[in-house]
This record gives C-alpha cells, sequence and structure tokens, in this order.
C-alpha cells in the first residue's frame, strides 16, 4: 500500500512540477491526476499498481468533505447575506452547464456519424 500511495504522490509532484515551470493557472493535483489517467490508459502505470488505495480514497471521499463542510458553517452569516447571488449562480452555473454538455455530445455524435459515412463511401469507391 506504501508503494501505491508512493504512485499517487509521485503524479501529485509531478503536477506541482509542471505548474512551478509552466505557470499554468490549473490547479496541480488536477495535472497530476491526468497525467495518472494518461498513463494508465497508455499502459506506463498498471492498474493493479494503484488499485488498492485509489479504492480505499474512493470509499473514504465523504471523510474528505467534513473540513469543507464545516468551512461552511462558520460562514453561515455570509450564506444568510449573499443567499439570492448564491443560488443564482448555482442555478445559472447549472443550466449553462447542461446546455454546454449537450451541446457537445451533439457535435461529438454528428462528427462520429459523418466519420462512419465517410468510411463507408470510402470503401464503396
Amino acid at each position: 500500500m506504501f508503494v501505491q500511495c508512493g504512485v499517487l504522490f509521485a503524479f501529485l509532484a509531478l503536477g506541482e512540477l509542471i505548474v512551478w515551470l509552466t505557470g499554468c493557472p490549473l490547479p496541480s493535483s488536477v495535472i497530476g491526476m491526468v497525467a495518472l489517467a494518461a498513463s494508465l490508459k497508455a499502459g506506463i502505470v498498471k492498474l493493479h499498481q494503484v488499485e488498492r488505495v485509489a479504492d480505499f480514497l474512493v470509499h473514504n471521499l465523504g471523510f474528505f468533505f467534513v473540513p469543507a463542510g464545516i468551512g461552511i458553517m462558520n460562514c453561515l452569516g455570509i450564506l444568510r447575506q449573499e443567499w439570492w447571488p448564491i443560488v443564482g449562480a448555482s442555478v445559472l452555473s447549472t443550466i449553462v452547464i447542461i446546455l454546454v454538455t449537450g451541446r457537445a455530445h451533439q457535435w461529438a455524435r454528428h462528427s462520429r456519424l459523418l466519420n462512419i459515412k465517410r468510411r463507408r463511401a470510402a470503401k464503396t469507391f
């Protein structure tokens, strides 16, 4: 399990290094996670090398939200004052996400169908 943690921390460190070298505005943890996913897909890292610790982290994910929940409870006064802007931003961002996701899905599906038609047309000649 220590080796598996080491693999995860190595990718976190890789993300930190990339952010430090490039000044990229993305969080280093996200960059490290993308690098880990790419390494898993490419076969550089095997699933059995990280599976046990990843399962542990996923099964205990709720525990990691406790500090954020306590932080929100500490800011209840601010939340009461800014209730409508928070609700409005949440509703608006949810609508935008649904629209963008739907449009991206339609575009991907249309592109896929066009590629299939082109392949079939190329086979007939």
